[in-house]
């Protein structure tokens, strides 16, 4: 009926007991319930042009990585932690 995560059951539950009470009272309506918690995107090259920002943005992360931690170390060494 539905997958196990909250964010999906609830509009079918919602769903079923909605119809249900309309069911009840003899009602011949019924009520359409749908998720959709993400936009979609029509465009791909615009999800491709995201993606290589992105890329790029971790790649210039990574690269500071390395200085950062043998800065630290050698702070630790100046001081003599160990």
């Amino acid at each position: 009926m539905c997958s196990a995560e909250p964010i999906n059951c609830f509009p079918v539950l919602m769903n079923i007991l909605s119809n249900t009470f309309l069911r009840l009272f003899n009602s011949t309506e019924h009520i359409r319930v749908w998720n959709d918690p993400f936009p979609h995107m029509k465009n791909p090259a615009f999800m491709h042009e995201i993606f290589y920002r992105c890329f790029a943005f971790m790649l210039l992360l990574v690269a500071g990585l390395p200085s950062h931690f043998a800065m630290s170390s050698m702070d630790d060494y100046k001081v003599k932690i160990m």
